[in-house]
């Protein structure tokens, strides 16, 4: 167990510019270099995990890939072993040729009906036909806030024919698609740290579209490690990862980021921080899942700032 977590500068600087640095000093407890006991069966439960790596020219890309329970295993909590064939993998999904060229890797175990999540930031030690293993460098427990909740009521097998597309704006569908979000993820990247993985979610539209390659997302009262905005300090590229639920698709999006802090929020959007950061999109994939999977909508989490439409 480590005893205190190690800050980078660009997290220092954030969680200074925000006014919390005695608060993630504290938080920093709870980060270890091995998954706590109790977190162990709870990886072995989930279906779907968010991943966050780097393509070979430095962007981070996120992704969301599913399995059967049972796929991910943390084993004595030092490692992960992540079973999928390579059968089951979407060549269109960036994931797959990032970590055969970079083994840094961001995971982010999140369970949406029961709001719980635990996050791991490791490297890819095996990489091969059955699967990947990734050696754990950090791992702690993220807050339930901001998560929708939704049940997984069907998982059918890989091998349905898919389809993608590919694009730089943002126009029709896919800004649709971005406009009704109310569940998004994050890849970030530190130089020596490796890749982030992170959730942000809120009411449906509290990601705005200002224009055909820019978004804007408000910021919300977090675990105050900033270690998303930290990595944005120091390398603004960033990947995001919008799941279409009722369509059984997952946008995926590289470009770079930029944090706004100190701004005006009459409306409250931001849940009284005052932060948010901007996205210009340079690519975008929009694909079918692998799997048929059909969702049920239970309710949006009561923590959510309202959303000005």
């Amino acid at each position: 167990m480590k005893t205190q977590y190690s800050f980078h500068p660009g997290e220092r600087a954030a969680q200074a510019k925000a006014g919390e640095t005695a608060i993630a000093d504290r938080n920093a407890a709870l980060v270890s270099d091995t998954v706590i006991g109790g977190a162990r069966p709870f990886i072995a439960k989930q279906f779907m995990v968010a991943l966050g790596s780097v393509d070979r020219a430095g962007r981070p890309w996120a992704s969301l890939v599913f399995g059967k329970p049972g796929f991910l295993q943390a084993g004595d909590g030092t490692s992960i072993a992540m079973h999928v064939p390579q059968w089951e993998r979407d060549p269109e999904d960036p994931l797959w040729d990032n970590i055969a060229g970079n083994p840094d890797l961001g995971m982010l175990f999140i369970e949406l009906g029961s709001r719980r999540r635990y996050r791991i930031n490791g490297s890819v030690t095996r990489f091969d036909a059955d699967g990947v293993d990734v050696a754990i460098r950090e791992a702690y427990p993220n807050c339930p806030s901001y998560i929708q909740r939704r049940q997984l009521r069907v998982q059918g097998d890989p091998g349905l024919p898919r389809q993608a597309a590919h694009g730089a704006v943002l126009r029709g569908s896919v800004a649709q698609l971005v406009r009704g979000a109310d569940t998004i993820f994050v890849a970030s990247r530190h130089a020596q740290n490796g890749a982030d993985a992170s959730h942000r979610g809120g009411g449906a539209g509290f990601v705005q579209v200002l224009d055909e390659s820019t978004l804007r997302i408000p910021d919300f009262n977090g675990n105050s490690l900033f270690n998303t905005f930290g990595n944005f300090a120091l390398d603004p590229r960033a990947g995001l990862c919008i799941p279409d639920f009722a369509g059984g698709r997952v946008l995926q999006l590289t470009g770079v980021a930029s944090v706004l802090w100190d701004q005006e929020d009459p409306a409250n959007q931001t849940g009284g921080t005052g932060r948010y950061w901007e996205f210009k999109v340079e690519r975008w994939i929009l694909r079918d899942t692998q799997q048929p999977l059909e969702w049920e909508y239970l309710d949006a989490s009561p923590f959510n700032p309202p959303v000005s439409l």
